[in-house]
């Protein structure tokens, strides 16, 4: 169990290991090494989901380790409350952004391996804090220069995670 511990209140997070080894093995690996602390969530659109993972306060992007393998075939569904790796249009080329699904997202699901249809990885699951994350989601956004939408007006800050055995 990982604590997320927010501006906003705490978020409890259970990582699927059987399921999603590599990937929770590298959300596990970034959260020991106090790679999420003082990041912010950087995107958030109700009904749909809240990412962080990348940027710290200002938008200021993280250096991430090389990206992992897309688990995405594992069986896990990207339903609310779930926890799944962002990426970019290379399905295999996620590092260090997750997102919260606050909806039931299943168009994100592994579908064939192919570019279109490998999915977003499901590696964890929210076990307490739905009440904040579902706090998150109700914040105002807006842009952030010319490239990033959705950004919360209000930081909404990862202050630090801590693991519980």
């Amino acid at each position: 169990m990982l604590t997320l511990h927010t501006n906003f209140g705490d978020i409890v997070v259970k990582l699927n290991t059987e399921q999603a080894p590599e990937t929770a093995a590298n959300f596990l690996a970034y959260a020991q090494e106090g790679f999420y602390d003082n990041t912010i969530f950087h995107r958030v659109i109700d009904g749909f989901m809240i990412q962080g993972g990348g940027f710290k306060s200002g938008m200021e992007e993280k250096t991430t380790k090389a990206p992992i393998k897309n688990e995405a075939n594992n069986g896990l569904s990207n339903k609310t409350g779930t926890l799944a790796m962002a990426r970019t249009m290379d399905p295999h080329s996620a590092s260090a952004q997750f997102f919260i699904n606050v909806n039931d997202n299943t168009f994100l699901d592994f579908k064939a391996e192919t570019t279109e249809g490998w999915g977003y990885c499901v590696f964890g699951e929210v076990v307490e804090g739905m009440d904040v994350v579902n706090k998150i989601k109700g914040v105002d956004t807006g842009n952030f220069g010319y490239v990033h939408a959705d950004v919360p007006l209000e930081e909404v800050v990862i202050n630090s995670v801590s693991i519980a055995e």
